[in-house]
C-alpha cells in the first residue's frame, strides 16, 4: 500500500473517551492508529486500527486511551477516485452525576483521629458493635464487605478468645479503632454489652477521639426516640433502605476520605 494516496489527521493527544466526528462526501476507509501503527500503514506494512470501511457520515469512533492518535481517508479497493472529508473533536463525557442521598453518611466531613497502636503496632479502621442476633443478617457481611474494601475491622468473632475478658477486649477493640459502627436494633437495646460498647463509643466521639456511624437494623425511628433520645438526630443508614454493599461502599468513602487530626507541638 506504499505510495496510496490519503488523506491525515494527527493529534498530539486525545483523551480517552473522547469522539472523533468524521464526516465523508462518498464511502470510503477511515482508520484510527496510535503512533507506530501508522508509521507501519503508510510503509505498506501491517498494522491494527479502529474504524474500517465507512459508507454513511458523519461517522464516530471513541478514542480508547489517551495518547497521540493519527486518522486517515483513503479509497483503497473502492471505485470512487476522490473523497472530501472533515474531522471534529468532541471531548469525553462527564460522568453521569447521582444525587446525594438524604441522611448521608458520607455527606459530612470526618476527621480521623488518630489511633494509639497496641502492643503489636496494630489498629484498626473500624470497630463494629452489634447484638448477637444481627451478627449473621448484618454484622459478618458487613465486615466482610468492608475488608474486601480494605479496611481493618475489629468484629468480636474474629477478635474474641476463648478466655479473653469481654469488657477487657471491648476496651482494647474501641481504644485501637478509628470508627465504631453501631448497628442499633430491638435486639442491641435489649442487652447489656452492646450498651456498654455504645456508651464507649459515645464518649469517644463526644471528645473527639472516635466518630460513630450507625446503622438502623429493624427498628424505627419512633423506637430509638424512646429508647435513646440522643441517637435520633444521629446521621444513619437504614437497612431496610439500603443493601450491605451500599453501606459497606459509603463506609468506606467516609474512612477513606477522612482527614487525619494532628495534635500540635
Amino acid at each position: 500500500m506504499s505510495g496510496l494516496p490519503f488523506t491525515k489527521y494527527h493529534w498530539n493527544r486525545l483523551d480517552k473517551g473522547a469522539t472523533v466526528v468524521v464526516t465523508l462526501t462518498t464511502a470510503a476507509n477511515v482508520r484510527l492508529m496510535d503512533s507506530s501503527n501508522f508509521t507501519s500503514y503508510k510503509n505498506g506494512r501491517a498494522h491494527k486500527h479502529f474504524g474500517g470501511l465507512v459508507k454513511t457520515s458523519p461517522f464516530r469512533l471513541t478514542v480508547p486511551r489517551s495518547g497521540s492518535w493519527y486518522l486517515t481517508v483513503d479509497l483503497m479497493g473502492l471505485k470512487a477516485t476522490k473523497v472530501r472529508s472533515s474531522v471534529a473533536v468532541e471531548p469525553p463525557a462527564l460522568h453521569v452525576a447521582k444525587s446525594s442521598p438524604p441522611q448521608s453518611l458520607s455527606g459530612i466531613r470526618h476527621e480521623r483521629p488518630p489511633v494509639v497502636p497496641d502492643d503489636d503496632g496494630e489498629t484498626w479502621d473500624v470497630f463494629v458493635s452489634h447484638a448477637s442476633e444481627d451478627k449473621a443478617s448484618v454484622a459478618e457481611p458487613l465486615a466482610i464487605a468492608l475488608r474486601e474494601r480494605g479496611l481493618k475491622v475489629w468484629l468480636d468473632k474474629t477478635e474474641l478468645r476463648i478466655g479473653d475478658s469481654l469488657r477487657r477486649k471491648i476496651d482494647y477493640g474501641l481504644a485501637h479503632s478509628a470508627f465504631g459502627i453501631v448497628v442499633l436494633s430491638s435486639s442491641f437495646f435489649a442487652k447489656g454489652w452492646p450498651q456498654y460498647e455504645l456508651d464507649g463509643i459515645i464518649g469517644l466521639s463526644v471528645n473527639g477521639d472516635q466518630r460513630m456511624l450507625p446503622i438502623w437494623h429493624e427498628i424505627s425511628r419512633d423506637e430509638i426516640a424512646k429508647l435513646s433520645p440522643s441517637l435520633v438526630d444521629k446521621i444513619a443508614r437504614n437497612t431496610a433502605v439500603d443493601t450491605i454493599a451500599e453501606i459497606a461502599e459509603e463506609i468506606f468513602a467516609v474512612v477513606s476520605e477522612a482527614t487525619t487530626t494532628t495534635t500540635p507541638l
